[in-house]
């Protein structure tokens, strides 16, 4: 059956006016008159009067409407049903992570996946943390690489895959550079570099230092590790940082001391709990040894 006639013919019971028809369903008048006449001869009955140039459905238009409404409607829904399952076909997966992510195992474990599977189309960029979760709510990210400080929402599957600590970062020309370790007591009359709220390092930094009853003298609050790392570099301030979250190899007046007593982050792969698709499936697969049992517990546990 031409669903193109039956969308003439629901539309004009509605409008009573072929040419509001035809505008509506971006036609011609002539045509959807045709469309009309075709389904009369099809199924041997007058759907309209059309006595005085008035369109009216006719007994026999009434009784047969609802059915046609009813396989316009299910032919919508066939037709976002065959879309859902051609989207799952394809295998479309769109990760987004820190912008440190190349600095954990989670960046190979991307690149490494994306070879085992060249059937799925992986879609991966970076984004603030402040941005990733929002792009899981707002469906733009299947999956986010992002840092925990806190026990995740149960609306949300959590794969832990690493864990990290802050360390203090600091000149190497820095009196207390030869530290074998740092409690936050000990900078109290030093100058911070923060990175800031657009990251989820800026709170718990906060955190740790108002613990530490430390109102810092912040020089620089920003998102750029390398800016910090270069004023590190030249002799400028002290900073508290995540230490694998950067790469010293370019800075080499910069020393990474230990913060005493230490202070824990998990790295993890999060996904909304009721989403699936099979290459969310195949992704949540990967081997267990991939990812770490939660040994070291969150800060608010």
């Amino acid at each position: 059956m031409d669903t193109r006639k039956l969308t003439a013919f629901v539309d004009l019971a509605d409008t009573k006016n072929y040419s509001q028809t035809a505008e509506n369903l971006f036609s011609t008048q002539a045509t959807i008159s045709k469309q009309i006449i075709a389904l009369e001869k099809e199924w041997h009955i007058s759907l309209f009067n059309r006595a005085h140039r008035k369109v009216a459905l006719t007994t026999a238009g009434k009784a047969v409407l609802p059915y046609a409404k009813k396989i316009l409607t299910e032919e919508h829904q066939l037709e976002a049903k065959i879309a859902e399952q051609h989207k799952q076909s394809e295998q479309n997966l769109t990760i987004k992570g820190i912008p440190s992510i190349s600095q954990y195992q989670a960046f190979k474990i991307i690149a490494e996946f994306t070879k085992a599977h060249p059937e799925i189309n992986l879609k991966f960029s970076e984004a603030e943390t402040d941005q990733l979760d929002n792009a899981l709510i707002n469906n733009e990210a299947d999956i986010i690489f992002t840092r925990l400080f806190e026990q995740a929402d149960k609306q949300l599957d959590v794969l832990i895959n690493e864990t990290d600590y802050f360390v203090i970062l600091m000149p190497r020309f820095n009196p207390l550079a030869s530290s074998a370790s740092l409690n936050l007591e000990m900078l109290k009359n030093e100058s911070f570099l923060m990175l800031d709220s657009a990251t989820n390092l800026f709170n718990p930094v906060s955190e740790i230092l108002k613990q530490a009853d430390i109102n810092p003298k912040i020089t620089y609050q920003g998102r750029r590790i390398n800016i910090i790392l270069e004023m590190l570099n030249r002799g400028i301030g002290v900073s508290v940082m995540m230490r694998k979250s950067f790469n010293l190899d370019n800075f080499p007046n910069v020393v990474a001391i230990p913060l005493q007593p230490k202070e824990y982050s998990h790295l993890a792969f999060v996904k909304l709990h009721d989403k699936h698709s099979q290459a969310l499936d195949t992704f949540g697969n990967l081997p267990q040894p991939l990812f770490k049992p939660l040994n070291i517990p969150f800060r608010n546990t």
